[in-house]
C-alpha cells in the first residue's frame, strides 16, 4: 500500500513516514523543505525495502499548489493521506497582517481541503484513509494565536463532514486533536502541561488506520479538557484569561 504524507519533515510527519516504512507501505513524501526530505528518503530506504518519493511544496502558497502536478501523477495509487502539518506564528493576534492570515489559513486548512477534494473520489473507491490534526486550541477562540485556532477550528468542522461521508462509502476518516506535542511548534516554548510524544502518536495513528470515523484526543486526557471549555459559560473563561495573563 503506498500512502502520501502532506508534511513529513516536521517532527510528527517524520514519525509518520518511519512508523509506516517500518510497516513496509511505500511512501509519498511532501514539505516545503526538500533538503530535509531527501535525507529522509535516503534513510528510509537503507532501513526499509520500501519505494519513497519526495516532493516540494509549500502549502502557503496557492501559485504551488495550482502547478504542483502530484494529485494528477498518484491519483489512483494512493490508498491513504495523512496531514501532519500546522503553521503558526509567534506574533499571531487580532491585528495580524493580512498576509499572514492568509497563510494560516491555507497552510492549515484551504490547501488540506483543496487536496482532499481531489483524492477523494479515488480514495472512496478503494475505501482508502484520510487523517487530519487539529489542536485543542480549536475549542475556544482566544486571546493569543486567533488565526491559528480559528483555521484548526474550520479543519476539524471539515473532517466532521468526510466522517459523514465515510458511512456511505467506507472511506475511513481520522482526525485527531492533539494537546501539547513535543514538535517545531512546542519547540522552545514554556508549557505548563506535559508534552506527548510524536513516535507514540505516529504508532497509534498507524494502529488506527483502518478504523472507521474517529475523533480522538492525544494524549488522551486532553478530551476532557475539551468537555470542560465546552460546558463553562463564556464569561467566566474570560475573567480566568484576565487573571493568568
Amino acid at each position: 500500500m503506498k500512502y502520501l504524507i502532506i508534511g513529513a519533515s516536521s517532527g510528527l510527519g517524520r514519525e509518520l513516514a518511519y512508523e509506516y516504512a517500518k510497516n513496509k507501505h511505500d511512501l509519498v513524501l511532501v514539505s516545503r523543505d526538500l533538503r530535509d526530505l531527501a535525507a529522509i528518503k535516503s534513510d528510509l530506504e537503507k532501513k526499509s525495502e520500501i519505494k519513497v518519493e519526495i516532493i516540494e511544496l509549500d502549502l502557503s502558497s496557492e501559485s504551488e499548489i495550482e502547478k504542483n502536478l502530484f494529485v494528477e501523477r498518484f491519483f489512483n495509487e494512493i490508498d491513504g493521506i495523512l496531514f501532519p502539518i500546522g503553521m503558526m506564528f509567534d506574533d499571531d493576534k487580532i491585528e495580524l497582517d493580512q498576509e499572514k492570515i492568509k497563510k494560516l489559513f491555507k497552510s492549515n486548512f484551504t490547501s488540506i481541503a483543496f487536496i482532499i477534494s481531489k483524492f477523494l473520489r479515488s480514495l472512496s473507491l478503494k475505501q482508502g484513509g484520510i487523517v487530519g490534526f487539529g489542536s485543542i486550541s480549536a475549542y475556544l477562540g482566544r486571546n493569543l494565536n486567533p488565526y491559528y485556532s480559528a483555521s484548526k477550528r474550520a479543519l476539524e468542522s471539515h473532517f466532521e463532514s468526510l466522517g459523514f461521508l465515510s458511512k456511505k462509502t467506507g472511506l475511513k476518516i481520522q482526525f485527531y486533536v492533539l494537546g501539547y506535542v513535543d514538535t517545531n511548534l512546542a519547540f522552545g516554548k514554556k508549557l505548563k502541561l506535559p508534552k506527548g510524544s510524536p513516535k507514540k502518536l505516529a504508532k497509534i495513528v498507524h494502529k488506527n488506520r483502518n478504523s472507521k470515523f474517529q475523533k480522538i484526543f492525544f494524549p488522551r486526557w486532553w478530551g476532557l479538557v475539551a468537555m470542560i471549555l465546552n460546558i463553562v459559560p463564556i464569561k467566566i473563561l474570560f475573567f480566568m484569561d484576565k487573571i493568568f495573563k
